[in-house]
């Protein structure tokens, strides 16, 4: 396991693509914050953080999700592994922690650039800033992962990349558990709380406020666990199409 993820990191670090796409979010973030400039007013950066992370998990996480996840199913690599005796359990585990990881430093840089562009615009950016834009850049890499979890059982039990990036972009968007709130509202008025994004929120918020987080890690766990396990039971049942 730890070759393929050695193998990945290498693989990805040499995926120009990679440093095209990223550098033109960067640009285009750039340039959205200019022309919201004119109308900063002192809890900018963090407000503006707020809205603009949002589209994180779909913007910076669905790249990430379609090189780790869905570029072996195009390239038939994940025929080969299968073929070499990888076993299918261990892909599925080396898939998620190179996803953490490389999660954590898209995640973990796109608040030095949020300060570095509004610090350039004539904002002025304070240490609780930067531990808020942080605490919110945290909360959409949670999401992300469980979003690429979830997402999984889709690429290993269909092999379907097209169907796969569809499902992990209506996750990323919140189209499918608002549609699960909406339906269950008569009859669970708190499912809500208890989806990805609720259960993200109180985990950050415990963090920022000192409140108990035991629960709401324990549900984190349970979702990314059983999405995790559906995956290899599904790459298990599913016969390699080559």
């Amino acid at each position: 396991m730890f070759k393929l993820i050695r193998g990945e990191i290498y693989r990805l670090f040499h995926k120009k693509s990679m440093y095209i796409y990223f550098s033109s979010l960067a640009v285009g973030y750039f340039m959205l914050a200019f022309i919201r400039s004119g109308g900063f007013r002192e809890d900018s950066v963090i407000t503006d953080a707020m809205n603009f992370f949002f589209l994180l998990p779909a913007m910076a996480g669905g790249f990430l999700f379609s090189a780790i996840y869905t570029d072996d199913l195009n390239s038939k690599n994940l025929i080969t592994l299968v073929g070499f005796g990888m076993n299918k359990g261990k892909i599925v585990i080396a898939k998620f922690i190179l996803t953490a990881l490389f999660g954590a430093v898209i995640f973990g840089l796109a608040p030095l650039i949020h300060f570095a562009v509004y610090a350039a615009l004539g904002c002025t950016v304070t240490a609780e800033m930067m531990a808020a834009v942080y605490m919110i850049s945290f909360k959409y890499l949670l999401m992300t992962l469980a979003f690429a979890a979830l997402s999984g059982i889709a690429v290993y039990g269909l092999q379907r990349t097209t169907f796969a990036i569809v499902l992990y972009i209506l996750l990323s968007f919140n189209v499918i558990s608002g549609l699960l709130a909406a339906a269950l509202k008569p009859f669970a008025p708190n499912f809500a709380a208890h989806m990805m994004s609720g259960i993200t929120d109180r985990i950050v918020a415990g963090m920022i406020n000192g409140s108990p987080i035991v629960l709401p890690v324990a549900e984190y766990i349970i979702y990314t666990g059983i999405a995790a396990a559906l995956s290899v039971i599904a790459f298990y049942r599913k016969e390699m199409e080559f």
